[in-house]
């Protein structure tokens, strides 16, 4: 829309999601701080969107997500509850009391030894201690100050990271984190186990009132909210929370884009039954309610099934990852939701949350899958119609919802981004008079390369394609995953490893309305049949009783049978 970014709230629920949504603002940090020889053209995608300008008590300028979350008690470690750019008022009021004065501090968390170097390379503590940024991350303005050398970065291990806040390198907005007091991160009690306990959270006046203040704080500043995307725990108690979440914008916000991605950790433990079981109830009455809620659902999982069928993670050619990590885990996730969100977040031309919703969900299909290549696998020497080509008639994409193999199925609609693809390998470039391989060698532009290799795939589904310059930016304090057969840029090398480590990737990404789900919502359903309440009182307690698994499991097959095959719009 002209005049203004289409502004989107970004609601993260959950431990899980803090891991997704942790990698996910890294690597939005890392696109606007491009270098000024960055041979991506910049204006692709709109900071804008995610992100708000504001200004600190003392005149500072900041650019800060436009982000709620919310955790548990102790899931912060060193990061404080009211972030690091602005300074709280009470502490500025002066203490009326002259008489003696004792202070009681709590003892804090040591700082991560990455965030530690992260502050001496972005800005500096005042002796007032006020944070002194050193420049806006879009370039809006000119830097506070300028430093002739940046340290290079420590890279985290896998050893150092307990939390998500222990490689977050984004200065959050006091507004955005809200910590619910009365449930633990840490520790065999006082667990947030159960979808009825993460409801019964936003019924409380206390948790419902902090929520809508913060929720009328970020959109009463916005000039044209197009939405709001929820970051949910779909395995834990918060998955009741991001009901209640969905349930709340739905009333107060009607005709906004509500798209929900319902996160999920690495397979199940065979060893752990009382927790699979929640798991599995958690995950079955979080996408019934998040889905008679939000305009679109996506479940997001490495996991290979979203039941009790315990299957292997998938697999990604070029990568190497531990999934029980969930900072592997959600650097992988991040990577494929920072593609596939690139519609709603586009400069120019961009695809409205509505408008995106409504092309994948018509007649009931609210929930769709993802998928991602990642990286996708171009090989210098190749132009993109060669890659394709070579990809032959498999799905191009690991499946990325936990719905199993996706050979057999068929797709409804589909939205798909390429991006990270430099212009000059877009199209063929044979010699003239050559014999073309394929009709895609025919195509004049990257975009028609694209929708035509979609059309040849699957020939009578509804397709949206969009192709991007603009890699994904994988630096620390992204994980190192990658194979040494890829190049700094993320291609594949047709040669011997160059030793330089990967910064950027391009990716393939995919959101589709599927016939696989009919399969998984359908064993999923049975799996939930089969489960005595009884057995669990702990679920029970939290306010669930045999009639809501009842209706659950109803509207769980009503919702498995939107996907049956022949259930198309062309039909």
């Amino acid at each position: 829309m002209a005049g203004g970014a289409r502004e989107v709230l970004t609601l993260q629920l959950g431990h899980f999601a803090g891991f997704v949504g942790a990698h996910w603002w890294n690597q939005q940090d890392a696109a606007l701080c491009r270098p000024t020889d960055a041979k991506e053209p910049p204006g692709e995608l709109c900071p804008d969107v995610l992100y708000r300008t504001g200004r600190t008590l003392h005149g500072q300028e900041t650019y800060t997500p436009r982000l709620i979350l919310m955790d548990l008690k102790g899931s912060l470690s060193s990061l404080k509850q009211e972030g690091g750019l602005y300074r709280d008022k009470q502490l500025d009021a002066a203490i009326a009391w002259q008489g003696k004065l004792t202070t009681h501090k709590e003892e804090l968390y040591p700082k991560n030894p990455y965030l530690q170097d992260l502050l001496s390379a972005e800005g500096v503590l005042n002796s007032d201690g006020i944070w002194r940024v050193k420049s806006i991350p879009n370039g809006k303005g000119p830097p506070p100050f300028t430093t002739a050398a940046t340290p290079k970065p420590v890279i985290p291990t896998e050893g150092s990271i307990r939390v998500w806040s222990d490689f977050l390198r984004v200065h959050l907005h006091p507004r955005s984190i809200c910590m619910i007091q009365k449930y633990n991160h840490d520790g065999e009690t006082g667990r947030l186990e159960a979808f009825g306990q993460g409801e019964s959270i936003l019924k409380e006046p206390k948790y419902l009132e902090e929520l809508e203040d913060r929720l009328h704080f970020y959109v009463e500043e916005c000039d044209y909210l197009q939405g709001f995307q929820i970051l949910c725990d779909l395995h834990n108690g918060f998955s009741g929370v991001g009901a209640k979440a969905a349930e709340l914008l739905q009333d107060e916000y009607s005709g906004r884009g509500i798209i929900t991605w319902g996160l999920l950790p690495g397979p199940y433990r065979l060893r752990e039954p009382q927790k699979n079981i929640y798991r599995l109830l958690n995950t079955a009455f979080g996408l019934v309610h998040l889905s008679a809620h939000s305009s679109l659902v996506c479940p997001l999982s490495l996991g290979g099934s979203l039941g009790l069928q315990p299957e292997p993670p998938v697999n990604f050619p070029h990568l190497q990852y531990d999934a029980a990590l969930p900072f592997h885990c959600g650097a992988i996730l991040a990577t494929a939701l920072d593609t596939v969100t690139v519609p709603y977040r586009l400069c120019s031309s961009p695809v409205s949350m509505v408008h995106l919703a409504d092309m994948l969900n018509f007649s009931g299909k609210k929930v769709v899958t993802a998928g991602a290549t990642i990286p996708f696998p171009l090989v210098p020497s190749q132009s993109l119609p060669d890659t394709l080509m070579q990809l032959g008639e498999a799905t191009p994409w690991t499946p990325l919802s936990a719905c199993g193999d996706p050979s057999g199925t068929c797709c409804f609609a589909q939205s798909v981004v390429l991006r990270g693809l430099d212009t000059a390998c877009h199209t063929s470039q044979l010699t003239p008079g050559t014999p073309l391989p394929s009709l895609l060698h025919a195509c004049t532009t990257g975009e028609e390369v694209l929708a035509q290799y979609l059309q040849q795939q699957q020939p009578r589904v509804r397709s949206s394609s969009h192709l991007l310059l603009t890699p994904c930016k994988v630096v620390p304090p992204y994980p190192y995953l990658f194979s040494s057969s890829l190049s700094q840029q993320g291609l594949v090398l047709d040669g011997p490893p160059t030793g330089a480590a990967v910064e950027s990737i391009p990716v393939l990404g995919a959101l589709c309305s599927s016939s696989s789900l009919n399969r998984t919502l359908g064993d999923l359903a049975k799996d939930l049949a089969r489960v005595d309440l009884r057995r669990w009182a702990s679920f029970m307690d939290a306010g669930v009783e045999q009639d809501d698994l009842e209706e659950t499991l109803q509207e769980l097959r009503s919702l498995a049978q939107c996907y049956q095959s022949g259930n198309s719009l062309l039909d």
